[in-house]
């Protein structure tokens, strides 16, 4: 609880609700009786909306205690008491506040005899909720070595799903995980030892809360009418959130006098993968009749030119309460269109942009790059990085922290150093009943010899694992001493790596699949991989001021709630945003409502950007359409940035589809290149580029095929030209 204020005399405050609120929050704030329906569009108030209903409640005598505050963190509620605190003193200390869980949680440890089970209960965190489900699955002998069965987190999200859409394991299988419906018998038959468990040993899960109190209000009519008759007064913040236990829960709790108020909003309603109800706060009217609705359109963050946006990105909503922003601020601009080249011009003039308004004076933690999915900013935390900016991600890994990328990128290392003890380790425990000792023992042998690539292919032994070893021997030594160029190279790792990352990761290795393509994609830029090696390496640096906040990169998911002064929104292109994941009209209105909650998120200024390429698996660069919702936004709501300058040459439309043209076009940028002719050797101190270990300079020739490169980064080589495959840089 928040500490009670210092003022204790109610007489020293008075509240001028009519100064204080606009006229459709003092309307909200006003109906102390009956159910009511608080529409607050982005920007709206709607705290302040919450915190002055709770003083009115105790200005105008309501016993504190029956009043009752349900948020979605127990930080905010205690935030809002304390605010309302401030208005009309100390009782509002008394209010009941806090989360649907942590409420549910008290009621049923005071009412636990009429629940069935013992007052002492226990509550299993997420945590011990994983490592139950895993426990149990090991003496199911559903997981352990050799076997694909999910991992611990997502056994524990699918339960979770189960419990709180009502349906069957099945269900909740085919919408999010296809690819584990082969595990369907093994996870019924765990959920149910699963539930068995806890009833025999007194435990509730998270879940469990919101799904007892609901069945022990249904089922108790007394419980019931105790409960509705000490909260009078019940009030629900972000109920566009809730789920339909809780709007379940709610009214069964005002049973007897429908004194409730949530306040929401229809188009941010973005959280159905955590279990969320859409059609929560659109049934409100039916779920209380003769409920009031009242529109909180008051805008109060941004301007009117970006909000005349986000009021046609809504419009076209197939179900909403009809709404439309208006602006308190004066002035502003209409937001910036930019239809970049491909996602590598994209990052570029997004991070132009950033250092320009850095230089205006804007602070970094008042810029964001807002995103659909956290691999669409893989590009620019290159670029960033490149330009020393630094960033925090929201939502989401960084590109080089996904394991997956781990892993290719460290079979790639070996192509180029086959004696790079961390990255040889980390690939040898990747395959079956091959531990940390035994890689060590590998990588001894292959360090004793001349040829380390050549030992690990004809690596000698019996184990079930040999020949897998084998394999990668092979692929590593054709590579390392072949023609193929760095996409090839790629190409040739993933197909190797594809089976072991299936098996490595069975829970979510579709998902990390779409990182490998976009890291595909970014190799596209460079000519060796030295060069995209050390780039992806280099790591932001940490800010001058460890009290100012870089500029924040962050999935549209983890921005509601929270403002900028600077927006961008890059990827919108169809298949990006919205997801191509989504194909059901409800999934895709939930993209328009993220486009929406995105939009909304600038203070001054918006920027939409698309890339007229994308890379496709498969299809190397591939043009791109701009998301149906951004094509829905009038032409004249928004201004076409200005053209580059004559100096930044365009990527021709030859190079942007075909990847490899791509790349040559940024080496010749660099400085000419030219294939090393078949009968040709180029002399010594020429500078030359190896499609691994990138630019250096011809030190000697050794032979009719043969020379020795000295190169920039990976040092002297001797190479056949028979099998190497250099460039000359002019």
């Amino acid at each position: 609880m928040v500490p009670p204020h210092s003022v204790t005399d109610p007489a020293e405050f008075s509240v001028n609700f009519r100064k204080d609120l606009n006229p459709e929050q003092l309307s909200a704030v006003n109906i102390l009786d009956g159910p009511v329906l608080v529409i607050a569009g982005a920007g709206s108030g709607k705290t302040r909306t919450l915190v002055y209903r709770v003083a009115r409640l105790i200005q105008q005598g309501i016993d504190a205690e029956s009043i009752l505050l349900l948020t979605f963190t127990r930080k905010s509620a205690a935030a809002m008491l304390n605010r309302a605190s401030e208005l009309v003193g100390i009782a509002c200390q008394r209010v009941a506040g806090g989360t649907f869980h942590g409420f549910a949680h008290g009621m049923l440890r005071r009412f636990s005899d009429a629940a069935g089970f013992p007052h002492g209960f226990t509550i299993l965190d997420r945590t011990d909720t994983q490592d139950l489900l895993h426990l149990l699955a090991r003496e199911l002998e559903l997981s352990g070595p050799g076997k694909t069965f999910p991992k611990r987190t997502t056994l524990a999200s699918l339960t979770s799903k189960v419990a709180n859409s009502g349906g069957s394991v099945l269900t909740v299988l085919e919408k999010n995980y296809p690819h584990l419906i082969r595990e369907l018998s093994g996870l019924e038959q765990l959920f149910e030892a699963y539930a068995l468990y806890k009833t025999r040993n007194a435990l509730l899960d998270y879940d469990d809360l919101l799904l007892k109190w609901r069945d022990l209000l249904a089922q108790q009519p007394r419980i019931r009418d105790i409960v509705s008759t000490q909260y009078r007064y019940i009030m629900v913040d972000e109920y566009q959130d809730t789920n339909t236990i809780q709007a379940e829960i709610l009214r069964l709790m005002a049973v007897s006098h429908d004194n409730v108020m949530v306040v929401g909003d229809d188009a941010q309603s973005i959280y159905s993968f955590r279990g969320a109800n859409f059609k929560n706060i659109l049934d409100f009217p039916k779920l209380f009749p003769g409920a009031t609705v009242i529109n909180l359109v008051r805008n109060y963050r941004s301007t009117q030119p970006n909000l005349d946006c986000t009021n046609a990105i809504i419009a076209n909503a197939r179900e909403k309460f009809a709404k439309r922003l208006i602006a308190q601020r004066t002035g502003g601009k209409e937001p910036y269109l930019y239809v970049a080249r491909d996602e590598r011009d994209q990052a570029v003039f997004v991070a132009d942009r950033i250092e320009d308004l850095l230089s205006k004076g804007i602070r970094p933690h008042e810029i964001a790059v807002l995103f659909r999915a956290a691999f669409h900013s893989f590009h620019l935390e290159g670029e960033l990085n490149t330009r020393r900016l630094p960033f925090i991600k929201r939502g989401g890994l960084r590109l080089i922290e996904g394991a997956h990328i781990k892993d290719l990128l460290s079979l790639l290392r070996l192509v180029i150093n086959p004696l790079d003890r961390l990255s040889c380790n980390r690939i040898l425990i990747l395959m079956d009943r091959l531990g940390p000792k035994t890689a060590e023992k590998i990588f001894a042998e292959m360090a004793a010899r001349e040829d380390p690539l050549g030992c690990l292919a004809e690596y000698k032994t019996r184990a079930v694992w040999g020949q897998s070893v084998r394999e990668l021997g092979c692929v590593l030594k054709e590579l390392h001493s072949g023609t193929s160029d760095l996409q090839q190279i790629l190409e040739q790792l993933r197909k190797w790596y594809q089976p072991h990352m299936e098996k490595s990761y069975p829970d979510d290795y579709p998902k990390r699949n779409q990182g490998l393509d976009h890291l595909m994609d970014i190799s596209n830029r460079y000519g060796d991989a030295v060069s995209m090696l050390a780039d992806l390496a280099i790591d932001p640096p940490e800010p001058d001021d460890p009290e100012e906040t870089p500029v924040i990169l962050s999935t549209i998911h983890s921005a509601k709630g929270l403002e900028w002064k600077s927006v961008f929104m890059i990827s919108l292109a169809d298949g990006r945003f919205p997801s191509s994941a989504a194909r059901q009209d409800e999934e895709l209105e939930e993209e328009r409502r993220l486009f929406y909650v995105a939009s909304t998120r600038a203070i001054d200024e918006l920027y939409f950007c698309y890339p007229a390429f994308t890379g496709a698996p498969g299809s190397g660069i591939m043009p791109a359409r701009p998301s149906p919702f951004l094509a829905e936004i009038p032409d004249h709501l928004m201004k076409p940035w200005p053209e580059r300058k004559a100096s930044q040459s365009p990527v021709t439309v030859t190079c942007r589809q075909d990847p490899r043209l791509h790349e040559r076009h940024a080496m010749d940028a660099a400085g000419k290149t030219t294939p090393s002719s078949g009968s040709g050797i180029p002399s010594p101190g020429t500078r030359v580029r190896h499609p691994i270990f990138g630019p250096g300079k011809v030190t000697a020739v050794e032979g009719p095929r043969k020379v020795r490169v000295y190169f920039d980064v990976a040092g002297e080589k001797t190479l056949n030209l028979e099998y190497a495959r250099l460039s000359i840089l002019r």
